[in-house]
């Protein structure tokens, strides 16, 4: 699954390319990312959230209880209901877009031509809510049958089709804001279709049912799903927030933020969101079965290995960032300037990944066991930290924006730190020690692995425009640089992580190559 995410965050930053080539970071640009940023608030509501929250845990409670034919006809049913309830909020999205974008890009509503360009943007993407989720009630279908590589890959089909929209129809739209516009709500429904086929082959169909509000896995993950709503509502209003105040700071401020978080998500998805959702099926087992025990050792495992692969991408990142930066995006009307905004909104997002990808586990490990109101708690005192982080922040960093990255990751460490300890009263105990001391080799060899990347970055390449192929090779030598030095510091340190994931991969391996001969 982490493959399968891998290369759809790679698909995703090739879109982005494009989307930096043709737009830049310019009021236009701000206006189409506070577009998309709309659908993509409810999609982590009523898509992912609820799909993790809820469905998955239920589907393989009656997957496991009343077999196929039960499964099948509550997937019918979830289907049926997300037709109705999200095809109605669809509706109402585009019939009230002015609203919508005032309140959420108030600065606007000065510059006219850009508050009306929000409401046309925001009119062409709603659709895409509709078809996500679908695509994302196929990938917790699929999941729970234990297919993973399949439906990771609607990401990568979805970038596929902005790309090719935006190159083929920005002549024809007169703009490419808009044909980026329509090319997201065509990606969505393309993620969908292509998970079709799998979800087939795997024995369920998608087909609207008569009464399928009576349907009583219906109502169980109904109510599982309104506390995660609250809660992923108030994730979600984090970066409202964030875009709400972006909208007062100068032309390019939301571009930056933008840019800045998709780098940064980059590894919370390919780490966190893949350990995520591929433990929760196990974890829901453990569960369902009363094997505390299991679920306690699972939860462990994958919180190690998160922290041994994720901290040396954080700092990473932040050593690397603008040559990362520079390599994707210095081109077109992508200026030099934009690559240093971008670069310190970047900074500091990224130091909060570790708190990020620990929250995915964190929250998982509550929803297997069917609790949502921990994860609620936990994100209602985030939000309210955010809020006032970012109000003081903003006012006091010479870069406003930078003070709303700065917010964010220090809210992500509160969420974090809440969770672990919620979770601890809850099941008595979580291997805390192992944990904590896994977490501090990694952090040390990420250290000195950071120090070393940073000599990178001081080349002059990284200001030209172009010379992508020049700048790939530095940029690939400093990684791999990198990634020698963290290993080898793992291995002074006597790392736990780096000898699992390396008989891991050493298992999965031969045992192919056992089967092919």
């Amino acid at each position: 699954m982490s493959v399968a995410t891998l290369i759809s965050r790679l698909l995703g930053f090739a879109r982005d390319m494009v989307l930096a080539f043709y737009m830049g970071a310019t009021g236009l640009s701000d206006a189409f990312y506070v577009s998309f940023r709309i659908p993509n608030l409810l999609r982590g509501i009523f898509a992912e959230g609820t799909m993790a929250s809820a469905f998955i845990p239920v589907l393989s409670e009656y997957q496991l209880k009343e077999g196929d034919r039960g499964a099948s006809d509550l997937v019918k049913a979830v289907f049926t209901a997300i037709l109705v309830v999200v095809g109605a909020i669809c509706l109402l999205g585009i019939v009230f877009a002015p609203l919508i974008a005032k309140a959420i890009a108030p600065g606007f509503i000065a510059h006219p031509e850009k508050f009306r360009l929000t409401v046309l943007l925001t009119r062409i993407m709603f659709p895409f809510l509709l078809f996500v989720s679908l695509g994302a009630l196929s990938m917790g279908v699929l999941n729970v049958k234990g297919i993973f590589f399949v439906p990771a890959l609607s990401s990568a089909v979805i970038n596929l089709t902005i790309m090719i929209t935006v190159v083929s129809l920005s002549l024809a739209f007169g703009h490419p804001v808009v044909a980026a516009a329509v090319g997201v709500a065509a990606g969505g429904l393309a993620g969908f279709l292509y998970q079709l086929p799998a979800l087939r082959k795997s024995g369920f169909s998608l087909k609207p049912v008569r009464g399928f509000f009576h349907h009583p896995g219906l109502k169980k993950i109904s109510l599982l799903a309104l506390p995660m709503i609250l809660a992923m509502s108030v994730s979600q209003v984090n970066i409202a927030v964030s875009n709400i105040l972006a909208s007062f700071l100068p032309a390019g401020g939301i571009t930056y933020l933008y840019f800045g978080m998709r780098l940064m998500h980059f590894p919370v998805g390919v780490f966190g969101a893949a350990m995520g959702m591929a433990a929760l099926p196990a974890l829901s087992h453990h569960a369902i079965e009363g094997d505390m025990d299991s679920l306690r050792q699972d939860f462990s495992f994958a919180m190690r290995v998160l922290f041994f692969l994720s901290l040396p991408a954080m700092a990473g990142l932040i050593a690397l960032r603008v040559p990362i930066i520079s390599t994707l995006f210095l081109r077109g009307r992508f200026s030099y300037a934009a690559v240093e905004g971008t670069a310190g909104a970047l900074f500091f997002y990224s130091v909060g990944i570790w708190a990020m990808v620990g929250a995915r586990v964190l929250n998982v490990t509550f929803y297997s066991m069917k609790d949502t109101k921990g994860p609620m708690k936990s994100a209602v005192l985030a939000l309210g930290s955010n809020l006032a982080l970012s109000v003081a922040l903003m006012r006091m960093m010479r870069h406003g924006y930078e003070g709303l990255a700065l917010a964010n990751a220090l809210a992500a460490t509160i969420n974090f730190a809440v969770l672990f300890y919620l979770l601890r009263g809850k099941l008595g105990r979580l291997d805390a020690r192992r944990i904590i001391k896994s977490f501090a080799k990694s952090a040390f060899a990420a250290a000195v692995m950071g120090v070393a990347a940073a000599a990178v970055s001081g080349e002059t390449l990284w200001r030209q425009s172009g010379h992508t192929a020049e700048k790939a090779l530095w940029l690939a030598g400093g990684i791999a640089l990198s990634a020698g030095i963290y290993g080898l510091m793992c291995y002074i340190l006597k790392n736990e992580e780096l000898r699992l994931v390396i008989g891991m991969f050493r298992r999965r391996f031969f045992a192919k190559r056992s089967v092919a001969v």
